[in-house]
Formats: structure tokens, sequence, C-alpha cells
């Protein structure tokens, strides 16, 4: 749990750098996605966000290896409670009654799934899932396609869920590689589920940073990386809690996600002078 709260503390720090740099490239001309990324891994902010996702990815490998599912990914949700307070500390953003509470929430929320999560779950999952999570990263690009044709809410639920989903992939095929030999990681199709996954959902995330509603983007971003991967981890990877704690971990969890989603505008940071 400390490896996964400190992967959400980089990934909410990230955020904040990263949605400036977003903004900023946006508004240095026009293009698609890629072409949005490109201009934005010109802005320093963005290479330092950057850096601190790479932290956070290795924090957050380090804890899908002993904790389970749904607890880190209720911690990565948190995320959201991180850039809240350094929002409201860099960027002098207030922060309404509400929204504190909410900061609040998401730690009681923690506190209660770091009392009732069990260690990691000890199957490794059928065959088939592996390849499951390389049509998932496949449909978090088609989801990016198509979502990149709307507008508007539609647009930015869709670019968020897609973006969620993709970090969700990365979060299960993390727990189905058993083995880091390079000649392993090439036959192992969550291998590639991993790299196109959490591909695709940087591109994804980058845009819905920069376009549309962030509060409804950042909503599903919350509910893709949370939810699925969970269930997964229950079903079919083994993932439990500790004896007769079940409901505690339930409580927990819910309570994490819905105070995230409170704080769902701090998906993006405002714009600051140069």
């Amino acid at each position: 749990m400390v490896c996964a709260l400190g992967a959400a503390v980089c990934f909410g720090t990230a955020t904040v750098l990263q949605a400036v740099a977003a903004r900023a490239a946006g508004a240095d001309g026009g293009g698609g996605d890629a072409a949005l990324l490109l201009r934005a891994l010109r802005q320093w902010r963005y290479i330092a966000g950057l850096a601190l996702d790479g932290v956070g990815f290795l924090l957050q490998i380090a804890a899908l290896r002993s904790v389970p599912i749904y607890a880190v990914g209720a911690a990565l949700a948190a995320s959201l409670a991180v850039t809240a307070v350094v929002a409201a500390r860099l960027l002098r953003v207030r922060l309404s009654g509400l929204e504190w509470a909410a900061v609040g929430v998401v730690c009681a929320g923690l506190a209660l799934l770091g009392l009732a999560a069990g260690t990691e779950g000890d199957r490794s999952g059928p065959d088939w899932l592996r390849y499951a999570m390389v049509a998932a990263a496949v449909g978090v690009l088609l989801l990016g396609g198509i979502g990149g044709r709307l507008s508007g809410r539609t647009r930015a639920l869709l670019l968020g869920l897609g973006a969620g989903c993709g970090f969700g992939v990365v979060e299960v095929a993390v727990r189905l590689i058993d083995s880091l030999r390079p000649a392993d990681l090439l036959a192992n199709p969550a291998t590639y589920a991993l790299l196109l996954g959490g591909g695709a959902a940087f591109l994804l995330l980058t845009s819905a940073l920069q376009r549309g509603s962030v509060t409804t983007a950042t909503a599903g971003i919350v509910i893709g990386e949370t939810i699925g991967p969970a269930a997964v981890g229950v079903i079919w990877l083994g993932d439990r809690t500790r004896e007769g704690l079940t409901w505690l971990a339930a409580l927990g969890f819910a309570v994490a996600v819905a105070g995230a989603l409170l704080l769902a505008r701090f998906g993006e940071a405002p714009v600051t002078q140069e």
C-alpha cells in the first residue's frame, strides 16, 4: 500500500504539470491527437510529468505484485486528491469545503482498504485472459478513434473512459507477467497488452485534458481504471480480503472512488502564467 500511495502522489503531481502543458500545446496549433502529443512533448512541464509518471509506474508495479488490484486501483484513483492539494498550494486554486471533505473521504476510504486488503491473488488466470487484454487494448484505440469524432460531453466521456480502460489493462497485464526473462516477455501476450494499453491511454488522456469537459473525462478515467480491473482480480486472479473483512474492503473501495469522483474537476489544473 505504501508503493500504491507513492504512485498516487507521483501521478497526481504529474497531472498538474501535464494538464498545463497540454493546454499550452493546444493553443499552439491544430492537428490530431498525435500532433497534440508531439507539441506537448516540447513543454518542460510535460517532460517532468512523464518522469514522475515513470517513477509512479515502477511503484505501481511493485504494489501490484504485493496487494490486490482493487486496492491499487482505488489508490491510483485517489491521485485526484493529490492533484487537488498540489493545485491548491502551487497554483493557488481555491478548494471548496466540499472538496476538502472529499479529500478526507478519499483518505478514509484508503485507510479502510489498507485494513481490509489481503495479499495479491495466487492464481495466474486462464490463458485466454492474456489475449483478452490485448483485445481490450485494441478496443481502447478504437474507442479513442470514435470519441475523437464526437464533441462535447460525449467526446470527453468516451476519451476519459478509454484512457481509464487503458490504464486498467496495464494493471491487469502487470499481474499476468510472471517472468521478466526477455524470451518469456516476448512470448507473453500480456507484455504487448501492457505496452499497447499504456500507450493508448496516454494518447487519449492528453486529448481528454485538452478538449471537452475535464470533469466528465476524469470521471470516465476513474471508473475505467478501477471497476473492471478490480473485478478481473477478484474473479480470475484470486484477489481476496483479510478473513471476514470483505465488507470493509468493499466499503473502503466505494468510499475512495466516490471521493475521487467528487474531485473529478482536478483532472485538469488551471493554466498559469509563464
